[in-house]
């Protein structure tokens, strides 16, 4: 997993793995006759994103009572097998479309007489070549991508993960036309389809899961079999759901017009492309060295720590996504278009909108999930106790280190898409470079200081804070770039909220200390959701009557349709 090229979700990370009634808070900042309003697109998107995260939940969980409950080691070779596809997608293909593609197919439907159907018909039959190429040559080095990431120890089988990786590598393919078909429908003003095709892959992945964990014994380490049935179920269960996660759009690109029959030849832009796709390809490197070098560290220090570090960054990309990646995905077509336009007004306007929403959703989620983090993995991951329980208390504590950033990824995110939409790859690179070797730095120092499962914490705490100085760097560069942003409504949306946040975090630790007294401070299922479920009331309630205090004019539109339902009612 590496934190994704900004685009509309995380690579779907290895277990993805970013609430707000949006439909009532985000007015139309551009409108265009022929283009969807933000609202509407948003709200469509954010309930496919829910469905996606639940189901992602669901599938997670499973993985974590089913596969690491019964060994840790088998968890960590999956995940690692499973970054493999998701890393080299980002590298070659996948996150460059989902980036910068964008303003250049907006660009040639803007010009072309076809309205860009050539265009498009001549990148789908090169992208299907180069990665068909780029998947062989991906399965003949198997072992040599999983030493990258593991090496030979005690708490790690890098046999296992390899075998796993054949299996799984040939998902690049999927990977790489499902990123593709899904930017075409977004400049097509299709949202709902591929925002609901991770859902279908949850499915498929849920139901692997099941099976697995119904058939008899235990996956053998020594020797490792890659034709084991668990091997082989888990694998190729985990391909499948790819793959019909990209071929389910095919029908959507028919019904909107789009082509695929191939058609070979060259088109201008597809140099100006690769210009842009170059950067891009070097920004998810940079991301991959980071990664690489957070997992073995994290594999070196103690068994899990891979999985449960993957658990803990979907459960960060959870309040980002339903909101975030449902508004970055409807804005980016907006900017593209604006910035085409040399409105660099509506480009500012935009950010900052998306800046002051995420600031008023994400601030109290972010505070709730690092005040009941230990609760949320003790009552999602906790189903047979013992040390099911002691697996999700551990991911439950990464969280509570992780989830400050949530709002500094969403902004980077955010920053990021406004220099693609101006066609500037190059500066989201810089950028991702200077977070990067922060966290290299930072990670090498960790175990001279760090132990055992005290190492994944303080990796979660530098991995989250080089968003923090991602949004900042970002923030000058901007400046810079295209003058003022606006940051000043920004920053006091983001204290406003910040302040009430605080305010219910404070009520949440009263009641979870008095709920301790009554029912007692153990960690059972019971007894966590008790703490989750009270506590988020409470602390919500808390802050959402602060923020009406603190005046956080971005509420107006939300309290204003509770009080029209309970009018109405």
């Amino acid at each position: 997993m590496t934190e994704p090229i900004p685009l509309a979700d995380p690579p779907t990370t290895p277990i993805r793995l970013p609430d707000l009634d949006s439909t009532a808070v985000i007015p139309a900042v551009r409108e265009e006759p022929a283009e969807p309003s933000l609202a509407k697109t948003t709200g469509s998107m954010a309930i496919a994103t829910l469905a996606s995260r639940l189901t992602g939940f669901l599938r997670t969980v499973l993985l974590v009572v089913v596969v690491a409950a019964a060994s840790k080691v088998t968890s960590d070779s999956y995940l690692v097998a499973f970054t493999l596809p998701t890393v080299i997608n980002e590298l070659l293909i996948g996150g460059v479309l989902t980036s910068v593609i964008i303003p250049v197919l907006v660009r040639a439907e803007k010009e072309d007489a076809d309205h860009g159907e050539a265009f498009v018909r001549r990148m789908v039959t090169l992208s299907v070549v180069y990665l068909a190429i780029a998947t062989a040559v991906a399965v003949a080095l198997a072992p040599l991508l999983v030493s990258i990431y593991l090496e030979e120890g005690k708490k790690t089988s890098p046999e296992l993960a390899t075998a796993f990786s054949y299996l799984i590598l040939p998902a690049i393919i999927f990977f790489g036309l499902g990123a593709l078909f899904s930017a075409i429908l977004n400049t097509k003003g299709v949202f709902g389809l591929p925002a609901w095709a991770p859902v279908m892959n949850n499915i498929i992945m849920i139901a692997t899961l099941g099976v697995f964990a119904l058939l008899p014994g235990e996956i053998t380490l020594n020797p490792v079999q890659m034709t084991q049935p668990k091997v082989l179920v888990l694998g190729l269960g985990t391909t499948l759901g790819i793959a019909f996660q990209a071929m389910v759009m095919v029908p959507a690109l028919r019904r909107s017009g789009v082509s695929l029959r191939p058609k070979w030849g060259w088109d201008p832009r597809l140099k100006q492309f690769g210009g842009l796709a170059g950067w891009a390809v070097l920004y998810a490197g940079i991301s991959a060295a980071g990664f690489a070098i957070l997992t073995r560290v994290a594999s070196k220090a103690a068994d899990g720590n891979i999985t449960f570090f993957q658990s803990a960054w979907l459960l960060h990309q959870v309040p980002a996504g339903i909101i975030g990646v449902a508004l970055l995905t409807a804005i980016m077509p907006r900017m593209s278009r604006a910035a085409a336009d040399g409105d660099t007004e509506g480009v500012v306007r935009d950010l900052s909108l998306g800046s002051r929403l995420a600031a008023v959703a994400l601030i109290p989620l972010s505070m709730i999930m690092t005040v009941l983090g230990p609760s949320i993995g003790a009552g999602l991951f906790g189903l047979r106790g013992g040390s099911s329980t002691e697996n999700g208390l551990r991911i439950g504590f990464a969280l509570a280190w992780l989830a400050f950033s949530i709002l500094p990824f969403q902004v980077t995110m955010q920053q990021m898409r406004v220099f693609y939409a101006t066609q500037d790859a190059r500066t989201p690179t810089i950028i991702n470079l200077i977070m990067n070797v922060f966290r290299i730095a930072a990670f090498a120092v960790v175990p001279a200081f760090f132990t055992g499962e005290r190492v994944l914490y303080a990796l979660c705490f530098i991995f989250g804070l080089a968003f923090v100085i991602g949004a900042v760097v970002g923030e000058f560069w901007l400046r810079a770039r295209i003058g003022a942003l606006g940051t000043r409504e920004v920053l006091n949306t983001v204290l406003r909220t910040s302040a009430a946040s605080l305010g219910g975090a404070v009520a949440i630790l009263v009641v979870v200390t008095g709920l301790n007294l009554l029912i007692g401070s153990d960690t059972t299922l019971a007894t966590s959701w008790a703490r989750i479920i009270v506590g988020t009331a409470v602390g919500g309630g808390v802050v959402l009557v602060l923020m009406r205090m603190l005046k956080v004019t971005e509420l107006d539109p939300v309290m204003a349709k509770i009080s029209g339902l309970v009018r109405r009612g």
